[in-house]
């Protein structure tokens, strides 16, 4: 039953709303998408890129299918097979491919903070498509600040032999701000589990063909092992169903504030367990792209086709496949 955006304001105003469970909720929400950057850097040591993906989308597709199918989430997915695809491949496909290849020359704390550049694309994308009102100069400031830390993290952070790593993360916010956009205009009257585990079996099966030649020679360590199975099962299908509650209990707004969390756990994760060092450019871009991307998306007001309670929810998901 589609509600309205007034009503779906009064969720996140109830202290109720915050239980414990909730909480818990959230903060695993926020460990499970900052955390893959880091398992992506221990497994791209010993597989390639198209393994991985494969991996991670197979094994998450096959863990949410009966989840899907008894909530009836699949069958009304079909006929929007075109968009479904877009989707597919402007927010899992692509971006999750050349996310792995990246960090085969980044470190992972550096990788998850220029990705924390998305709601940047995503308000330029609004923007673009029109469905937001005039920018603001908060807007804009918002946007400026927010690519004067993506400068600092390029400028003191990244060496020439890194661009090209830095191309496919830049193209990698492209797809992350485009993707969103078709899920919220052109899927957002689709059951989200539906769309999501079927987008994750596509990727599987479209990149299978790829992979036969791109096997380990040598059976992958215990510590890669883990990393793909932590990735498939923790940051993707555990993500999306704590992703699909937490939007249910309060709201899609406080819902996304975890796309601002998670870059924190992701240069955390960086440097306490890989031992990648912290530097300047890591402290001041992650802080100016943390207020720039705040700012940006302050007062954009819903377009009228996320005024439904399935839209509302993919709303919610604008961070769903990041890392």
């Amino acid at each position: 039953m589609a509600v309205t955006v007034e009503a779906m304001a009064e969720v996140p105003r109830s202290a109720a709303a915050w239980s414990r469970r909730t909480q818990l909720a959230f903060a695993g929400l926020c460990i499970a998408w900052g955390i893959p950057y880091l398992l992506i850097k221990v497994a791209v040591d010993e597989l390639s890129p198209v393994v991985l993906v494969i991996a991670r989308t197979g094994i998450a597709a096959l863990l949410l299918l009966p989840v899907a199918a008894v909530r009836g989430a699949l069958r009304p997915v079909l006929p929007a097979w075109r968009w479904l695809l877009a989707f597919t491949l402007t927010e899992i496909a692509v971006p999750w491919l050349l996310l792995s290849d990246a960090e085969r020359k980044l470190p992972s704390s550096l990788t998850g903070l220029l990705i924390a550049a998305v709601p940047l694309g995503g308000a330029a994308v609004a923007r673009l498509t029109g469905s937001t009102d005039r920018t603001s100069p908060v807007q804009l400031l918002g946007l400026f600040i927010g690519l004067a830390g993506v400068a600092a993290l390029l400028g003191l952070d990244v060496g020439g032999a890194q661009i090209g790593a830095v191309l496919e993360c830049g193209a990698v916010v492209v797809c992350y701000s485009i993707g969103p956009a078709i899920l919220a205009r052109k899927l957002g009257h689709l059951p989200p589990m539906g769309v999501i585990t079927t987008s994750l079996g596509l990727t599987a099966v479209c990149y299978l063909p790829f992979a036969a030649s791109r096997l380990p020679a040598h059976e992958p360590s215990s510590s890669v092992v883990l990393a793909v199975v932590v990735l498939a099962v923790v940051c993707t299908a555990g993500a999306f169903l704590l992703l699909f509650h937490l939007v249910a209990v309060v709201g899609p707004v406080r819902a996304t504030v975890v796309t601002y969390v998670n870059p924190a756990v992701a240069l955390a994760a960086g440097v306490v367990l890989l031992g990648e060092p912290l530097t300047l450019g890591a402290v001041l871009g992650f802080a100016l792209v943390l207020i720039g991307s705040a700012l940006a998306a302050r007062g954009r007001r819903p377009a009228p086709t996320e005024l439904g309670e399935p839209a509302a929810t993919a709303r919610g998901t604008r961070a769903a496949a990041h890392g």
